[in-house]
């Protein structure tokens, strides 16, 4: 693929934006010289933002938010906006899980799970893509995961909330056919980031066991945005392998191979 596509000067927002798959996708933006607006709602994302800027010409603005809640999408979409310019591609990253058993879980932690992943998600995307659609152009990549066409055992609300994230980019990517705005969904599977242990989940096997770069990840995601895609699972052929073949496993059978991945080895008999 060529990268004349991302030459051309253009904003891009990115949420979720202050480590892992999030900065390297911004990264990839930021090393070609597009403007970045980039979100997270933790103090790194500050040192994010200046790590970015020293890959490349564009100017890169950081805004310290939590989408969780309508108010932190909307302060976000107008800090995009700022200059009177909107963004040209947008980054929907952001996401939170919890892992361990649904009936033993703090609600509010999996309530926030879904704040997060699902109900900013569609809040943001209805800013980013209303004005690229009457701009007549954009794109936005849509962080899911890998596991999303997977019952998740011992995730329940996380894995739901991906599958949830699937459809909905799908849907809206049907919907904008011909208007000149795209959607693609990034699936990546287990990647070396602070996911796990923001989950409560190393003392799992997926959570100690082998995971992909994320900049590889991030590397997959970009080609995929940047040349209209509709999807792209990305990672490993190890993980790609697996999730051809869960395609075609019955949902029981795939709620089980998750809890083998997902199961706390203390809760093991």
């Amino acid at each position: 693929m060529s990268d004349a596509k991302a030459s051309a000067p253009g904003l891009v927002l990115v949420t979720g934006a202050s480590s892992g798959i999030g900065l390297e996708l911004a990264a990839e933006f930021a090393a070609r010289d597009w403007d970045l607006v980039v979100c997270a709602e933790d103090a790194e994302i500050e040192r994010a933002a200046e790590q970015l800027a020293a890959l490349g010409g564009g100017r890169v603005t950081a805004v310290r938010q939590d989408l969780r809640g309508y108010d932190g999408v909307e302060r976000l979409w107008a800090a995009a906006c700022e200059d009177g310019r909107s963004p040209t591609v947008a980054v929907l990253n952001a996401g939170v899980g919890r892992g361990g058993p649904f009936v033993e879980n703090d609600l509010r932690d999996e309530l926030d799970v879904i704040a997060l992943n699902c109900a900013s998600t569609v809040h943001l995307a209805k800013r980013v893509l209303a004005e690229m659609k009457r701009r007549g152009e954009g794109k936005v990549l849509v962080t899911s995961s890998a596991t999303a066409t997977m019952p998740g055992a011992f995730e329940a609300v996380y894995t739901a909330s991906t599958s949830f994230v699937q459809s909905f980019a799908l849907a809206v990517r049907n919907e904008l056919k011909g208007t000149g705005v795209t959607v693609t969904l990034l699936m990546p599977g287990a990647t070396d980031t602070e996911f796990f242990e923001r989950a409560d989940m190393l003392d799992t096997p997926v959570g100690h066991g082998r995971k992909d770069d994320p900049a590889e990840v991030a590397r997959q995601g970009y080609e995929a945005l940047m040349d209209g895609m509709e999807r792209v699972v990305a990672g490993s052929l190890r993980v790609k392998a697996q999730s051809a073949a869960a395609s075609v496993l019955p949902d029981s059978v795939k709620a089980h191979m998750h809890r083998r991945l997902a199961e706390p080895d203390s809760d093991k008999g």
